[in-house]
């Protein structure tokens, strides 16, 4: 059965003005840069885009603007971060109406314990509210649910959920997961420093963070893991893994939004509750990010 998606999809930035105002053009012209790199999708307003702390019309003239400036070209999906079921269905019934390709759905941000039987309906509701296919993001230790392989098999008769993105950060579930709903979805790593683990147990895409601020060079990864070349792979991976690690901090917005602007690809304004960095830890990460800039590795170029 081949993948209804598969390939990199990078959870993209929101960026925006130092009032924290929402900056839609200069989101697209990032989103220029890495539909240049080769990716097969993009995925707008996800953890990394800072969806919570946006307000119900923002989300919407983001993604409008965004369906806009993409025109087609690769899909595009939303991510899916309400507080509620019902907020989730007005959102994801509004987006289709923009004209959206997808949805990322994430748990009810605000509720962290539920039992399965609560997860399960609030997925299948979500999902019953549109026809457009949708990516399950699991990350239990950011959002304290966690789907396992034999919850997403409960939810296999669902037939608009078409992929998952794993973010347990245990690895030992992408095997689970083929031994019990087989090629049912299209499994997706959403764990940048274990992407090369993932991709030599199978997996049909990757969404990236820190590949944000290096198109090129994560895109060449990706084409080098799906050929099986793992010799080049393990050295573009070895010099990227510092980077990648800033994927994986609870501060991740802030340090790949600071990665993206010193690759010259945005800028590092966040919405409060966030800040920027400042002081050492600024610079401990910048450290990181410009030590990654000086030994940028030599990759083909693309036509």
């Amino acid at each position: 059965m081949k993948p209804y998606w598969s390939g990199v999809f990078p959870a993209i930035t929101t960026q925006m003005h130092q009032d924290g105002r929402p900056d839609v053009e200069a989101t697209a012209v990032h989103a220029e840069a890495l539909i240049a790199s080769g990716v097969a999708g993009l995925v707008f307003l996800g953890s990394l885009g800072e969806n919570q702390s946006l307000r119900a019309e923002e989300k919407r003239l983001v993604m409008e603007a965004m369906i806009k400036a993409v025109a087609g070209r690769v899909p595009v999906l939303s991510g899916v971060a309400e507080s509620s079921c019902g907020e989730a269905c007005r959102y994801v019934e509004d987006c289709e109406k923009l004209g959206v390709d997808g949805f990322m759905l994430m748990p009810p941000m605000i509720y962290k314990t539920p039992d399965t039987r609560e997860s399960v309906a609030h997925f299948r509701t979500v999902a019953q509210a549109t026809g457009l296919p949708i990516m399950i993001y699991n990350n239990p230790i950011s959002y304290g649910h966690d789907i396992t392989p034999e919850l997403f098999a409960e939810l296999a008769d669902q037939a608009n959920f078409v992929a998952l993105k794993e973010s347990s950060g245990n690895t030992r579930r992408i095997t689970d997961l083929h031994n019990t709903v087989g090629d049912r979805y299209a499994i997706f790593t959403g764990v940048d420093d274990l992407a090369l683990e993932s991709a030599i147990l199978g997996i049909d895409g990757w969404v990236a963070g820190t590949g944000i601020a290096f198109p090129a060079e994560n895109q060449y990864l990706w084409e080098l893991m799906q050929a099986g070349q793992w010799e080049q792979a393990r050295a573009i991976y070895r010099w990227f893994s510092p980077l990648l690690h800033l994927d994986v901090h609870p501060k991740f917005v802030q340090y790949i939004k600071l990665c993206v602007q010193e690759c010259g690809l945005g800028a590092e304004w966040v919405r409060a509750p966030r800040l920027v960095l400042a002081g050492a830890e600024r610079e401990a990460i910048l450290k990181i990010i410009h030590a990654g800039i000086a030994a940028r590795p030599s990759i083909p170029q693309r036509h």
